[in-house]
């Protein structure tokens, strides 16, 4: 079952010099119970598509056009305050990036969750404070840690307590911003394993954003990559990482050192991402892509493949596809 459809979505953030477009007419599905990873480098859009999604992209920015479909409603059309009262942390909550610096240091870890359940799920003071306990309990954590202060708190703990807090009622989606940020592999391992184990426990559907692609590759059952503010290529976990069919998938692969088999040296993408305010004329990865051609002065196509498969490249129009072992 879809619960989500983002349809031909662009967020721009309008400054003196002209609109920078964070995101660039991306569209996507979410089904019930699935986990879509969204990979890319820095500044593709990720984190702007999250916010898109929760009606939070900061000022100067605003979403110009398209739809985001959650259970049928359009949340695009819906006021400040009926996504405040409808939508946010009761169908969609969301995992911010650095839980370090998303938890009020000034208040008890206890007290931030609280907030949640009282103004959102309109509990008493005394059920959000049992509410708080069974949710700390939950992703490992002690209840004594509900009277202590962020400072107080490891790296690991505190993204403990802002996965409770986005889980505080029970949301449909949560979309994750690079949840293992900051932390040693060790944290990283057992976040990801809470995270699964939760999901599979609640059936929750998760967006999972981030640059590591080893946390797309253990989480992900669809992957979509993001370049310059556009979905390039979109598939499932295994289609990606097996067949890569964009050559900055296959870029971004051959970037990734291998555990096991032949050794092979690790290959850099030349370049940098492209200014979203003056981008490049048609295919935006054009300037820093090896197979380059003439027809790539004008904007791909998005070619729809095998199982619902895609990719915007026009190397699938000339000659069937990128030719090379991924």
């Amino acid at each position: 079952m879809v619960l989500l459809e983002v349809e031909n979505l662009k967020t721009y953030y309008y400054t003196l010099r002209g609109p920078v477009r964070a995101v660039d007419n991306v569209s996507f599905e979410l089904e019930k119970g699935r986990v879509l990873g969204i990979a890319g480098e820095s500044g593709c859009g990720k984190s702007t598509l999250a916010w898109s999604i929760l009606g939070l992209v900061p000022p100067p920015g605003r979403i110009v056009s398209g739809s985001i479909v959650l259970d049928g409603i359009d949340i695009v059309k819906l006021s400040e305050d009926e996504l405040r009262s409808k939508i946010r942390w009761k169908k969609v909550s969301m995992i911010f990036q650095g839980a370090m610096n998303s938890l009020n240091p000034v208040y008890t870890a206890g007290a931030q969750i609280e907030e949640v359940l009282i103004y959102h799920g309109r509990m008493s003071k005394a059920d959000a404070r049992r509410r708080v306990y069974e949710l700390l309990e939950s992703v490992g954590l002690d209840r004594s840690l509900a009277n202590r202060y962020p400072h107080e708190l490891s790296g690991g703990q505190k993204q403990r307590v802002v996965i409770a807090m986005a889980l505080a009622l029970e949301p449909d989606i949560v979309i994750a911003d690079e949840p293992t940020t900051a932390l040693d592999v060790v944290v990283q391992a057992q976040i990801l394993n809470l995270m699964k184990k939760l999901q599979r426990e609640k059936g929750i559907s998760i967006i999972l954003i981030t640059h590591d692609l080893s946390v797309i590759a253990e989480m992900a059952d669809e992957v979509a990559i993001m370049y310059a503010g556009k979905i390039v290529e979109y598939g499932s976990s295994e289609q990606i990482f097996y067949k890569p069919r964009h050559p900055y998938t296959h870029l971004l692969m051959k970037a990734v050192p291998k555990l096991k088999g032949v050794k092979e040296s690790l290959i850099y993408i030349p370049g940098q991402p492209p200014d979203l305010m003056n981008p490049p004329k048609g295919c935006r990865f054009k300037p820093r892509c090896p197979w380059a051609m003439d027809i790539c002065d004008k904007d791909p196509e998005e070619f729809n493949l095998e199982e619902g498969r895609r990719v915007a490249c026009w190397l699938e129009k000339t000659s069937g596809g990128l030719k090379v072992k991924s």
